[in-house]
């Protein structure tokens, strides 16, 4: 899985108009499942999302998690499927798609990562996976941070999943 994360002061991510999910300060967090994802790597980039070092100590450098952050009562991570985080640019102007999860399987990894996170924790609200959406943010710093967590051996593998058979989405 990959993450383009973002430390915020607040966040919110609209469809049709209406405010379907937002954070105060915490974490955007653009996410993609990778076609050889499995329930370990989503599970593993909860842990990662939810220990991220990414907030300021007392001393204004940055050494704090997110768990370490006090309850505000919103919500600490605004989580957004995106699967154009993994396009790849390196030959064409073009993104390729080819290395993001098929559109059911990336939504059932995003979904994972989500009940990871609440269990550890976390108050977390989403977007609206595969819609069309508008995200909003109050970006902090700015700080953005790339988190990865490559698919392991033994994860499922893209003859498995039909990586081909791709549902092309804004999500």
């Amino acid at each position: 899985m990959r993450a383009v994360v973002q430390r915020v002061d607040r966040a919110e991510v609209w469809v049709d108009g209406k405010v379907v999910g937002r954070c105060g300060k915490g974490l955007l967090a653009l996410v993609a499942a990778h076609r050889d994802d499995g329930p370990n790597e989503a599970a593993k980039m909860a842990d990662r999302l939810w220990g991220l070092r990414i907030f300021n100590d007392e001393d204004g450098r940055i050494n704090v998690a997110l768990k370490d952050l006090p309850d505000s009562g919103e919500a600490k991570v605004l989580a957004v499927s995106n699967f154009t985080v993994y396009g790849d640019t390196a030959r064409n102007r073009r993104p390729s798609f080819s290395e993001s999860a098929p559109f059911e399987r990336g939504r059932e990894l995003f979904d994972r990562m989500v009940e990871e996170l609440r269990r550890l924790g976390c108050r977390v609200e989403t977007g609206v996976f595969g819609a069309h959406m508008e995200v909003q943010a109050a970006c902090n710093g700015p700080v953005t941070v790339i988190v990865d967590v490559p698919p392991t051996a033994g994860a499922r593998g893209a003859s498995e999943t039909g990586a081909g058979n791709r549902r092309q989405t804004d999500g």
